[in-house]
C-alpha cells in the first residue's frame, strides 16, 4: 500500500479486537521473490511470511502516544497558520505605506500590537501612534514616526481586524492544546510508573540495566556525554517535568520542542534496538550509494517532517551555544556548509535523546566546547608539521616557548 492514511483505518479496526497488528512496508515485501501477484495469493503469501517471521513490523505508537502526536502535530499547524496571519497583516500595513517591520524585529510585538490597535481605532497620528512604543523601541522614536506615516483608512482597519481576531483565536487554540498536551504527557506517564521494576535487585531480563562494569554506550562520534544514574535513579521513572525538563537541558532543545519529540518517536526506545536504528528511522544520516569500489554519500529522504522540523530547530539554537553541540556545528559547517552542518548535530541530538529515554535517571552532560581543542595529540600535530616543512627543504629547530 502507498505510503498514505488509508492503512490506519484497519489498523485501528483489527488494534481494537484485539490483534497483534503489523504495518510493513511494501519494499520489504516485494523484495521475496517466489509467489504469483493475485490479490488472494497475495493475502496467503503475507500471512506465511507473517507467520516464518520474515516481516519487519513498521513503528507504530501506542494509542496514547497517537492521541499526543494528535495535539502536538496541531498545534504545530496552528502556529504556522497563525504565523501566515501575521505576514497577512504585515503585507496589509505595507499596502498603506506603513513599514513598521523596518523599526521592529518582530510584527508580533505589544508595541506594535498596541500601534495596531490605536490605527484601527482611528488614531492617524504618526508622533502619538510612536509614543506608544515600550522598552528599548523608545529609543527610535523618529524612526517609527517615519515608519508609521503613511495612508491607513477605513477598509485597512477593517481587514486589520478581521486578521488580529483571527490571530488572537488561533493564540486560544495554542493555550488550549498546550494545556490539553501537559494533561495527556501526565497521563501516559501515569500509566508507566506501574511498568516499572519495583525490584531493583531482580531487574527485568528483556531490559538490563547496566551497572558500573557494563557503561553505558558511547554516544557516537560525540554528540554528548551522559552522567551515570545512581540505583535509585534507575528503579525510578520520571514524571512529566522532570522527563521534559531532562530533555529542556539538551542545547536547543524547549519545553515545546521535547514534547514534539516524545510525541513523535514515543517513550518505549526498545523499539529502536540502537540510537543508529532511530536516526535511520529519522532519515538523518546519508544513506551510502555504492558503485562497484565506488562508495558516495546519498541523500538522507524526507523522513517524519515534524521530527525533522523540530530536530532542526534544535540544531540551529544549539548552533549559536558555546557548548559542544555549538562547536560541533561550527567544525561543520567550514568545511560541509550550514545545511549538512544542521543535519549533523540534529542527528546528534536525536543521538543523546535515545541515550536518555533509553536509561531513565540518566541527565545530560555536556563535554565543553573545548572538547576537540582537548583531545589534540599535540606530539603527533608537531611531527607532520615538522615532516612536512622538511619536504619543501627547509631545516627545522624547535625551541619551546618560555
Amino acid at each position: 500500500m502507498r505510503k498514505s492514511s488509508y492503512w490506519r483505518i484497519w489498523f485501528y479496526l483489527l488494534e481494537a479486537r484485539g490483534l497483534d497488528v503489523q504495518l510493513v512496508n511494501a519494499r520489504d515485501v516485494k523484495n521475496v521473490p517466489g509467489r504469483p501477484k493475485t490479490d488472494k495469493l497475495d493475502s496467503v503469501w503475507l500471512a506465511k511470511l507473517t507467520e516464518k517471521g520474515l516481516l519487519r513490523p513498521s513503528f507504530v505508537p501506542p494509542k496514547q502516544i497517537r492521541m499526543l502526536r494528535d495535539y502536538t502535530r496541531l498545534r504545530v499547524d496552528l502556529t504556522a497558520e497563525r504565523t501566515r496571519h501575521w505576514q497577512r497583516l504585515e503585507k496589509l500595513l505595507e499596502d498603506a505605506l506603513i513599514k513598521i517591520s523596518a523599526v521592529a524585529s518582530r510584527i508580533d510585538l505589544r508595541s506594535v500590537r498596541d500601534m495596531v490597535e490605536a490605527l484601527i481605532a482611528g488614531q492617524r497620528s504618526p508622533r502619538l501612534l510612536a509614543g506608544l512604543a515600550r522598552g528599548r523601541m523608545k529609543l527610535k522614536h523618529a524612526d517609527l514616526v517615519e515608519a508609521l506615516t503613511g495612508q491607513f483608512d477605513e477598509h485597512h482597519a477593517e481587514l486589520a481586524r478581521m486578521l488580529l481576531d483571527q490571530i488572537d483565536a488561533l493564540t486560544a487554540q495554542i493555550d488550549t492544546l498546550t494545556a490539553r498536551i501537559d494533561t495527556q504527557l501526565a497521563a501516559i506517564l501515569d500509566t508507566r510508573n506501574p511498568d516499572a521494576d519495583p525490584d531493583p535487585d531482580h531487574p527485568d531480563p528483556n531490559h538490563p540495566e547496566p551497572g558500573p562494569a557494563d557503561p553505558l554506550p558511547a554516544t557516537g562520534n560525540g554528540p554528548g556525554d551522559i552522567a551515570q544514574p545512581s540505583p535509585d535513579q534507575r528503579s525510578a521513572v520520571p514524571s512529566t517535568a522532570d522527563l521534559v525538563d531532562i530533555l529542556d537541558e539538551i542545547p536547543g532543545v524547549g519545553p515545546h520542542i521535547a514534547q514534539v519529540i516524545i510525541a513523535e518517536i514515543g517513550l518505549d526506545m526498545s523499539r529502536f534496538p540502537t540510537a543508529g536504528h532511530l536516526v535511520s528511522w529519522a532519515k538523518l544520516c546519508p544513506r551510502t550509494i555504492q558503485s562497484g569500489a565506488k562508495s558516495t554519500a546519498g541523500k538522507t529522504g524526507k523522513g517524519n517532517r515534524y521530527l525533522r522540523a523540530v530536530l532542526g530547530d534544535a540544531a540551529a539554537g544549539a548552533g549559536k551555544t558555546n557548548t559542544f553541540l555549538g562547536e560541533r556545528y561550527r567544525r561543520i559547517i567550514k568545511r560541509r556548509g550550514k545545511l549538512k552542518a544542521l543535519v549533523a548535530v540534529a542527528r546528534s541530538i536525536l543521538v543523546i535523546i535515545w541515550q536518555l529515554l533509553s536509561h531513565p535517571g540518566l541527565r545530560y552532560h555536556d563535554l565543553g566546547a573545548d572538547f576537540h581543542t582537548r583531545r589534540i595529540d599535540t606530539e603527533r600535530r608537531t611531527r607532520n608539521h615538522v615532516r612536512q616543512l622538511e619536504a619543501l627543504g627547509y631545516t627545522v629547530t624547535l625551541t619551546a616557548a618560555a
